[in-house]
């Protein structure tokens, strides 16, 4: 997580919908008190339900909202996620932004899981990125949580990635050696990864001292379970670079630890959910 953090992103999704006011049940909805459900319209992996419970509490605090699958639930067609009960006006308001985050967030925590199984049985962890929504990054991150992921670094700040336009400005092997000096000598915690896309500069990496991970960028599955084999006991390795639930298996039969899939995030389709009033 952030250190502190830059915005709410409940209050701005809130802001846009309902702006200075729900017109629609403010003028045609009554004044009584109704239960309402938030059913799954599909097989799913739940995420963000805390957050759809925090959106109607933000509505209107004296909503009682029962959670029945908190995230990480696997939850089937027609199973209920949160019942609500309250003021009828309040729940349709908050409704749309409540399911927003619940549908986003389960789509990203189910397209995780199904990566997670299908790289069963190796040991590979699937790791998400950063490429995420601009203000939903902690949530997203959660989600893939949620769906059995393994968050990888939040941002630039809490860990080191050594990609080669950074190897590029910083003059090649030897740069990189004396910046691996200069950052271990003042951050000894943090994690430093680097970034091959050949066998060459694996074996390169591997005459440094301070490296943690080395990131095999679209490489073959041949060339990397060689990088494995060179490396192994002294780096961990991570994959990336267009894995698909198709190619996703084979990468893990490399022996790497940690295979990152953008897809999690920047891919995953929004899962069906409903909010119904009961009769």
């Amino acid at each position: 997580m952030p250190p502190s953090a830059p915005h709410d992103p409940i209050a701005i999704a809130l802001a846009e919908d309902i702006g200075p006011g729900d017109l629609t049940s403010q003028y045609f909805v009554g004044d009584g008190n109704r239960s309402a459900r938030i059913i799954a319209k599909e097989p799913a992996i739940a995420a963000g339900v805390e957050t759809a419970e925090e959106v109607f509490a933000r509505v209107d605090p004296q909503l009682v909202v029962k959670i029945e699958r908190p995230s990480g639930s696997v939850v089937g067609v027609g199973e209920t996620v949160i019942e609500i009960t309250g003021a009828s006006r309040s729940i349709l308001t908050a409704e749309r932004v409540a399911l927003n985050f619940l549908q986003r967030l389960s789509g990203v925590a189910t397209l995780t899981r199904r990566y997670v199984e299908a790289a069963k049985p190796h040991r590979a962890q699937i790791l998400d990125t950063r490429k995420t929504t601009p203000g939903l990054r902690a949530l997203e991150k959660a989600a893939v949580v949620a769906g059995g992921g393994v968050n990888h670094r939040f941002g630039l700040y809490d860990m080191v990635m050594v990609k080669d336009n950074h190897l590029a400005a910083e003059h090649g092997l030897a740069g990189l050696a004396g910046a691996i000096t200069r950052f271990r000598a003042e951050n000894p915690e943090v994690r430093v990864e680097v970034e091959a896309d050949r066998l060459d500069q694996v074996r390169d990496f591997l005459t440094l001292s301070g490296i943690d991970v080395i990131l095999l960028d679209n490489m073959s599955c041949a060339d990397m379970a060689e990088a494995v084999r060179l490396g192994a006991g002294r780096v961990q390795f991570e994959a990336s670079g267009g894995v698909t639930l198709d190619t996703v298996a084979q990468i893990a039969a490399t022996g790497v630890d940690f295979i990152s899939v953008g897809a999690l995030t920047h891919s995953a389709r929004a899962i069906d959910f409903s909010l119904d009033l009961d009769a």
